[in-house]
């Protein structure tokens, strides 16, 4: 996985945990369900990235 795709992806999760946190310390459904989307997103960018350096190495 390209570095540059590795932070990106791992930047979604972080910003997804806290805005699923500050979403539930102020009782923001909206803003807890964006983060755990935008956590979502970051797991599959990541999933993404592992299969294509699996097709790499062959």
């Amino acid at each position: 996985m390209s570095t540059e795709r590795k932070i990106d992806a791992k930047a979604d999760e972080v910003k997804g945990k806290v805005k699923e946190g500050v979403g539930s310390a102020t009782d923001d459904h909206s803003l807890e369900a964006e983060g755990k989307g935008d956590q979502a997103k970051g797991k599959v960018k990541e999933a993404a990235e592992k299969v294509k350096d699996v097709f790499k190495k062959d």
